[in-house]
């Protein structure tokens, strides 16, 4: 079932209950006021009735019981017996003295009969004990008022009926017309919270439909709803989820290519030492060859082979080198200074590149041997971006920043296309294939100096322009100064 349909049932349900229970509750009160009135109306009656009969039987007492009973009854009938009402008296001995032929026409002795005896079972020393009571006769509703009098020597019950028919009457047909008006208000109501569910539920189907076109493959599409309610805010959280879900895709896309060129390139980089390997040791073993053709073949299956050796130790420096624990230590900067220099100079001077080192004295806090192969990486790769020329040159320059120490190298060289940057750091790739590989590089070096900086939790920021020269910035926290 649809929510707009569940919203439609539950609103149209709870509308009639409430309807339903306050109708019933205001009908009820209205009819218990006016049931009450009647019955006050009644008990004053009753009373009026038994003051009336007191008087004017003792004004007649001495002509006798009967006479005084009589001569009172017909002298306070015409005050009594009027608007629907009518009365009668009964003495102790069950004799009818006035209203019996009306009592029995209507079938009401055995009402009266219950009322006397129940007034007889509470009765007090005052003599003036009422009882009344309501009775439902054949469909029609009476009020009964029994009231004793004791002004006689035979106790005589005072007795009054009402007709409240149209009473009850007017109560079933307010009930009539409050059905008819709910079940018209709840058709109504039902229509407007039909029509309310689909329109309050309506940016819920369309995040639906836009969620399955989105499952479809158009990732493209964004939620429009710009309302400042829970839904606006669903809607916005969805395209926030969105766009997550595209970066993580457009992550996993880039990262399978990234293993596909892995693969393709791992397979190059063994294929063409193999080749030269395999081809030379089937000349050694197949032909004739003179000692200086031995000695190149010798040469090139020496050389090769190690190229995969060199290979295969930055392969496993790099698939291990974040699985085995690091002990850091304040490393002076004037001792990875010195290293460099001693290691760099002959690649300068063999290169016939200017070159030169300068660290800012400071400590910060490292594995050596990893800094000092990120630093020489760094460098090494400035030197083969170089052409041989006194106008050529490259510099390693460190600056003490605020918590941060900065290693800056610069050179003059060739320079990397901007659209290749942001690759440089993976496995294998090369920007000059065909001179990395005739300089003896596999496109591992920039790898495992992304991993190195990772692991001392710095960054490495690289500004490149194509014939221009590079600038890479690598930046590591320093928590001691010398």
């Amino acid at each position: 079932m649809r929510f707009a349909d569940k919203l439609f049932l539950v609103m149209t349900a709870l509308l009639t209950v409430m309807f339903a229970v306050f109708g019933t509750w205001m009908l009820s009160s209205d009819f218990s006021q006016l049931l009450n009135k009647e019955i006050e109306q009644g008990n004053n009656d009753s009373r009026t009735f038994l003051f009336l009969f007191e008087m004017g039987y003792q004004s007649t007492e001495e002509y006798g019981e009967d006479y005084a009973i009589s001569r009172t009854l017909n002298s306070i009938a015409g005050s009594v017996e009027r608007d629907g009402r009518h009365m009668f008296v009964i003495r102790e001995d069950g004799t009818r003295f006035y209203g019996g032929e009306y009592l029995e026409n209507m079938g009401f002795m055995e009402e009266v009969e219950g009322l006397i005896a129940n007034l007889e079972a509470s009765d007090d020393a005052d003599g003036s004990i009422r009882n009344m009571g309501i009775r439902q006769i054949e469909g029609s509703y009476y009020m009964f008022a029994i009231t004793k009098s004791g002004v006689s020597d035979n106790d005589v019950y005072l007795g009054m009926c009402r007709e409240l028919t149209d009473t009850y009457s007017a109560r079933g047909n307010l009930l009539s017309r409050y059905r008819i008006a709910l079940l018209c208000l709840l058709s109504a109501g039902g229509v407007s919270i039909y029509f309310l569910s689909r329109y309050i539920t309506r940016p819920i189907r369309s995040l639906g439909r836009l969620a399955s076109r989105i499952a479809d493959g158009d990732y493209t599409l964004r939620s429009q709803n710009k309302s400042g309610d829970e839904i606006g805010a669903l809607a916005r959280d969805f395209n926030r989820m969105a766009d997550r879900l595209v970066e993580e895709m457009q992550v996993k896309i880039l990262e399978a290519k990234q293993k596909e060129d892995f693969t393709a390139a791992f397979a190059h980089e063994l294929k063409t030492p193999l080749t030269s390997i395999i081809g030379y040791a089937d000349m050694l073993n197949s032909l004739e060859l003179s000692e200086e053709e031995r000695h190149d073949a010798y040469f090139y299956i020496y050389s090769q082979g190690k190229r995969l050796e060199s290979l295969s130790h930055k392969l496993l420096e790099l698939v291990s080198m974040d699985k085995n624990p690091l002990t850091f230590r304040p490393i002076p900067t004037r001792e990875l200074e010195q290293n460099l220099r001693i290691t760099m100079r002959p690649i300068w001077k063999q290169r016939g590149v200017r070159g030169k080192v300068e660290l800012e004295k400071a400590v910060i806090q490292g594995d050596s041997e990893l800094l000092l192969s990120l630093l020489y990486n760094l460098m090494d790769n400035a030197v083969k971006a170089l052409d041989k020329g006194e106008q050529s040159f490259m510099l390693m320059k460190g600056t003490c920043l605020k918590g941060f120490y900065e290693i800056k190298v610069v050179d003059n060289g060739r320079g990397i296309p901007a659209e290749e940057i942001s690759r440089i750091t993976e496995a294998f790739y090369m920007v000059d294939k065909s001179r990395s590989r005739k300089e003896g590089g596999a496109g591992i070096g920039m790898a495992l100096c992304q991993k190195i900086i990772q692991l001392h939790n710095g960054t490495m920021v690289v500004d490149s322009r194509l014939g221009e020269g590079t600038v890479i910035k690598v930046t590591f926290p320093r928590r001691y100064t010398a």
